[in-house]
């Protein structure tokens, strides 16, 4: 076994004989220390948060890279590096810690690697061997000619926020960072490949990623369920180009009478449900908005990963069922909350677009109020997904001769069916679907729906300067 220290660097294949091998990183510490491996490009940047390799997201798409085990500060990646993108040049594991606990508060720690069972890499440190850093890059594995090790042993004061943004994440706060004494490694000299250029999202719009780690560690710990359901949608956003996006979220729902079924049956808890879990893949915050409409419209507030189990109960009980279905007037305080100084039909521009899911299972009493809203709304960065629960030539579950059938029969939305062709707009802000029960449609096939325009409405709002 040949046993390295801080600064030693040797060729993969010299020391380990093999592109295939396991990484392991073991701290012995009594607080929670995280281990990640980040697989970064020739400019040692994340530029494709799919290779982020830790507790949350382990394996990368290619499954190049894979965490095998993370339990009691101990992680282990199984990496091919013949398998690996060409896009990155640089696997870099890591140490962090949440918390106010420092590196030299660690008794002693192990980075190693091993081939076909058998030890072939070992670094030891300990205590000693660090002050304030709450982060430490322990080793890398990067490419210069051929893949080489290298033991880096250097750290950060600032954490996980710090170690982000030295790899080019994103830091909202923008708080100070202390760089690392030495360098880990000389950068690679590899040209930088077209796929790193993936669907573009417009400028400014990329989630936090300290922040994104922190909540889906939140929710591991308060809504596994959520967490579960974001992960599904994570799928489908990847499908769209939309993994890194950010957007605020708000949930509309119908409280006319006719849906009490729907309500009591518990149907709408679980579909609300899985709202919350793409708001907090679009947002950091952990929280949808809700807006209300029957008769009357309502701002009925957060729903989110603190308060969700019984939400819609407790919702119920504030705001008791209408009689009457007015999308117009839900419409119009949804557009005063979030553009409060939009100046009718003139080009308002958003910091971040708002997506909005609006459920109902029955035709408005005010049609030319909510033609106008969206017409208005066209000129805001707003997208609105309808959802109808009941038959329409839109069904999502209509297949086959059965189907085609029941399509040509009578429709209950033909108002929002005809939404698509609504003129007057400065572009296309909406789409519609429908369901008869919004249980028979997957978790999969739900966020697909949810992504099927929207991405080409991001796109043309981006280009109408609306966000």
């Amino acid at each position: 076994m040949n046993s390295m220290i801080k600064g030693q660097k040797a060729k993969i294949l010299d020391v380990v004989g093999s592109e295939v091998f396991e990484v392991g990183v073991f701290i012995d510490a009594s607080m929670t220390v995280d281990i990640t491996c980040f697989g970064l490009d020739d400019k040692k940047q994340l530029s494709d948060d799919r290779y982020m390799i830790f507790y949350n997201q382990m394996s990368s798409p290619e499954k190049s890279l894979e965490m095998t085990e993370n339990k009691q500060n101990r992680g282990t990646f199984k990496v091919n590096l013949s398998m690996l993108s060409s896009t990155i040049k640089n696997l870099v594991f890591t140490a962090t810690i949440d918390g106010e606990d420092k590196m030299s508060d660690i008794v002693s720690g192990e980075f190693h690697i091993s081939a076909n069972g058998q030890k072939m890499v070992s670094y030891q440190f300990n205590n000693k061997d660090f002050k304030n850093e709450r982060a430490v890059i322990i080793s890398e594995i990067y490419f210069k000619d051929v893949w080489r090790v290298g033991v880096v042993g250097d750290g950060f004061d600032g954490g996980l926020s710090a170690l982000l943004k030295h790899f080019g994440g994103v830091d909202a706060d923008e708080q100070s960072v202390q760089q690392p004494v030495q360098q880990p490694m000389q950068q690679a000299t590899a040209q930088s490949s077209d796929a790193e250029k993936q669907n573009s999202i417009p400028v400014g719009q990329t989630v936090n990623l300290e922040k994104r780690i922190k909540l889906e560690k939140k929710m591991e710990e308060r809504a596994p369920q959520i967490l579960s359901l974001a992960k599904k949608a994570t799928v489908s956003l990847k499908k769209a180009g939309l993994e890194n996006h950010t957007a605020k979220v708000a949930l509309c729902l119908d409280i006319s009478g006719s849906m009490s079924s729907l309500y009591k049956s518990g149907k709408i808890q679980n579909f609300a449900e899985r709202i919350l879990a793409l708001g907090c893949k679009f947002d950091d915050d952990g929280s949808i908005d809700v807006f209300l409409f029957g008769a009357k419209a309502h701002e009925a507030g957060e729903f989110s990963i603190d308060n969700f189990n019984g939400y819609i109960t407790s919702l119920t009980q504030r705001y008791p069922l209408e009689g009457g279905t007015y999308y117009g007037k839900a419409m119009k305080i949804i557009r005063e909350f979030y553009f409060p100084n939009s100046i009718n039909r003139k080009i308002t521009k958003a910091k971040y677009p708002v997506y909005v899911m609006f459920v109902t299972d029955g035709a408005t009493f005010d049609e030319d109020v909510t033609c106008a809203n969206l017409q208005d709304s066209s000129y805001e960065g707003i997208f609105w997904q309808y959802m109808a629960i009941g038959k329409s030539s839109k069904d999502v579950k209509t297949k086959g001769i059965g189907g085609f059938f029941r399509s040509l029969a009578a429709s209950d939305f033909r108002f929002l069916e005809e939404l698509d062709n609504l003129q007057g707009r400065l572009i296309d802000n909406a789409n519609f679907f429908s369901v008869e029960d919004p249980s028979n449609i997957s978790d999969e096939e739900l966020y697909d729906l949810l992504m099927k325009e929207y991405p080409t409405w991001l796109k043309q709002a981006s280009e109408k300067g609306l966000i």
